[in-house]
């Protein structure tokens, strides 16, 4: 048994002739053209009213609503943030940079205004450096009562890096 013969066709049938679609894209053009027209026309007449009921004031929105609680949340976040940003920050930046050594390494500033403090996170490369970051800082003017409020070694890393952290009182903060 012989496999069947294919027969391949590779010439193209003759198109149709193509009036069809194109009446047929005029005519959606055409209904699409006159929506947008409605659509405009809608627009305008919308406008019309609502500016006829701005002129007449028949209709006010009533004014929300908000609680005392949330107003009093909102002013307390308003002054926290305001404090921060009240704070002597080319000051405090300048001290920070001024008392920066290359064995020490910054890693965190928390300043917080409301107590009048500023709590740095720090990595030095021994003992030595740490108190000498210390000891500049202390002998800044824009800090106070400069101590190491925590410290920690790092045994897993074979330098053996020191993580401190170090609290002071701003002076001059509002």
């Amino acid at each position: 048994m012989s496999p069947r013969r294919l027969e391949i066709d590779y010439i193209a049938p003759p198109r149709q002739p193509r009036a069809l679609g194109f009446a047929v894209l005029a005519v959606a053009l055409l209904a699409a053209g006159m929506l947008v027209e409605r659509y405009r026309e809608v627009k305008l007449d919308l406008a019309r009213i609502e500016a006829q009921q701005g002129l007449l004031g028949t209709e006010k929105r009533p004014a929300r609503a908000t609680s005392r609680e949330r107003l009093d949340e909102e002013v307390k976040t308003a002054e926290a943030v305001l404090r921060q940003l009240a704070l002597p920050w080319s000051t405090i930046i300048e001290t920070i940079e001024g008392a920066a050594t290359d064995d020490v390494a910054l890693l965190q500033m928390q300043p917080d205004a409301q107590r009048r403090q500023l709590r740095l996170a720090a990595e030095a490369r021994n003992p030595e450096a740490m108190l000498e970051y210390l000891r500049r800082l202390a002998a800044a003017k824009a800090l106070a009562d400069v101590h190491v409020a925590s410290h920690q070694v790092q045994m897993e890393d074979p330098q053996r890096p020191i993580q401190f952290t170090i609290q002071a009182l701003l002076r001059g903060a509002p």
